[in-house]
């Protein structure tokens, strides 16, 4: 038999395979051919010094892809190489998708499906070309691959892949613990008023409105990372907006109806318990958009309740809508239009939370698909119990009409931020018009609300503002309570000295200075600044008119989607 010589070429399978993969990707628009014969060029230069390291001559880079972390790839040559070729054609792809010489949304979407493809075809993701999952059966005598099986039936009746163990936590007994009782209910949300920790309160409370796309304890998970808590614990009393996860009899509610009955009433209720006509106000994610909106219809009705207003990773102008773009233009909202909304066929329809939960775990499917693909029906193991992963878990639906008008006139016309564009609870809109002292805050790796777009909220808001930008992503910037003594700081913020806020987010980035750990002192102390003189806590929750109904977190978070 004929030896391999130093620079042979690949071995036919591998190599025609992915040479017919690379002529597909050269039919996408305009790729310069003398792009693609450079990456064609530099990917046969690279495989065959692969090929060529896999037969002793020459050395192979070191993988530092955590998904072939264990040694069982290394110790099998044909693994080892499957892995490095695997690795060499998704930067081919990629570099390859980068190429295509289109508008900056086709370029992502196209970026987007490629990176889904290569996710999914990873060795790693099939028992036959996982030497680790092969090696934990033998060691095992198949007790793994029945586990794997099992769990599998599993997520089959549960309709979506385990990223937890679902049976640790219930919530209101290890989860949403701050104890508090309902005061007020419709058939949007319940309202929450929590039980003071201190002898006295502020004068002034504050009303948090979470996303209604997710359920309201991500700030209330466990007593040490719970910003509900912390901010109870400052001597605020608290109000949080439970919005109900909606079932067939409110699937005709459009987004007038989450003004009006949802930010405006539970702004209402607030004021009434607490005697208070200006109240603190915080909006978290879309939570901060509604919260705008409803402070925005006020003013346009000469009213001004917020004393401050408080902005967590919220998108008020949509021109940079970060990775969730790609899945916005007008075929695809006229779909949901047509499908969803009140002008569907079948009339106005749910959004189903698990639909809404795949395509979010999707924006990161190594991390949020693939990982416990691998672990749960690969390995057998059971995902060990993690709070915020239960919580993303615990999907939630949306009215037809509400996600389809939000769809339209933020996310694909970015319509809200313009003055007198839009009119909501019929109030024509003007964001400007907002009389308070606002503090936004951007996470630095969020890819969902990209910092620079949580940002362009400083431009758009007229009061007196404080933007913030703290270390991580989307929840984990948010949810990052001060160390207790003696423990170091897990994550650090950003904060510019001086009021500037000039247009572009870089020239304040540069004026910024990093401080080790939590932002959560930074905005206490600003919120105390709104908050009014000390009073006793309230001896009881609620007044006259609303009674307790029923002890936190009540019933509507209970209700799965």
């Amino acid at each position: 038999m004929a030896t391999r010589k130093k620079n042979d070429a690949l071995p036919p399978m591998e190599g025609q395979a992915f040479a017919e993969l690379m002529q597909q990707m050269a039919q996408l628009p305009q790729i310069s051919p003398a792009t693609l014969a450079e990456l064609q060029a530099g990917y046969m230069q690279q495989a065959t010094a692969l090929w060529n390291a896999s037969l002793g001559q020459g050395e192979a880079p070191a993988v530092s892809d955590r998904r072939f972390a264990a040694p069982e790839w290394r110790a099998n040559p044909a693994a080892s190489f499957m892995t490095q070729l695997y690795l060499l054609n998704g930067r081919t792809l990629q570099q390859m998708a980068g190429a295509v010489e289109a508008d900056d949304k086709t370029k992502a979407r196209i970026r987007f499906a490629v990176q889904q493809f290569v996710d999914a075809a990873s060795p790693s993701n099939f028992l036959a070309l996982n030497p680790e999952a092969q090696k934990l059966a033998l060691d095992s005598s198949g007790e793994t691959l029945s586990r794997g099986l099992q769990n599998l039936w599993g997520d089959v009746q549960r309709g979506h892949v385990s990223q937890t163990d679902e049976s640790a936590f219930e919530v209101g007994r290890n989860v949403a613990t701050t104890a508090g009782s309902i005061v007020y209910e419709n058939e949007l949300f319940q309202l929450i008023e929590y039980a003071p920790l201190t002898a006295e309160v502020k004068a002034r409370p504050l009303l948090m409105v979470p996303p209604c796309i997710n359920k309201f304890y991500i700030l209330d998970l466990q007593p040490d990372n719970s910003l509900i808590r912390y901010a109870v614990a400052e001597g605020n009393r608290v109000f949080v907006v439970s919005w109900r996860n909606p079932d067939e009899s409110v699937r005709h509610l459009g987004w007038d109806d989450y003004i009006e009955q949802g930010a405006i009433q539970a702004i209402r209720v607030a004021q009434e318990i607490s005697g208070q006509d200006r109240i603190n106000t915080l909006g978290f994610c879309v939570g901060g958009t509604i919260l705008a909106t409803g402070l925005a219809v006020l003013a346009a009705r000469g009213e001004q309740p917020a004393a401050s207003v408080t902005l967590l990773t919220t998108l008020l102008d949509f021109a940079d809508n970060g990775i969730l773009d790609i899945f916005v233009d007008e075929a695809s909202v006229r779909l949901r239009e047509a499908t969803l909304g009140p002008d569907s066929p079948k009339g106005p329809q749910l959004l189903h939370g698990q639909e809404l939960a795949t395509t979010f775990s999707f924006l990161r499917p190594n991390d949020l698909v693939w990982n416990y693909v691998v672990g749960n029906y690969l390995k057998g193991e059971a995902p060990p119990p993690f709070d915020l992963l239960y919580w993303n878990g615990d999907s939630t639906n949306l009215p037809g009409p509400m996600y389809c008008w939000y769809l339209r006139h933020t996310y694909l016309q970015n319509e809200l931020k313009e003055p007198g564009r839009l009119t909501v609870c019929g109030e024509k809109l003007d964001l400007g018009a907002i009389d308070a002292p606002v503090y936004i805050y951007g996470s630095r790796e969020d890819h969902i609300v990209p910092w620079h777009a949580a940002y362009r909220s400083t431009q758009i808001l007229k009061g007196r503002k404080r933007f913030v930008m703290g270390a991580s992503g989307h929840i984990a910037g948010v949810i990052n309570p001060p160390p207790k003594p003696g423990k170091p700081a897990r994550r650090s913020h950003w904060i510019a000295k001086g009021a500037a806020l000039p247009a572009d987010p870089e020239a304040w980035f540069k004026s910024a200075t990093e401080h080790a750990g939590s932002w959560w002192p930074d905005w206490s102390a600003w919120l105390a600044s709104h908050a009014g003189t000390p009073q006793p806590a309230p001896k009881a929750p609620g007044n006259r008119k609303y009674k307790s109904i029923e002890p936190a977190p009540g019933r509507y978070v209970k209700v799965k989607a």
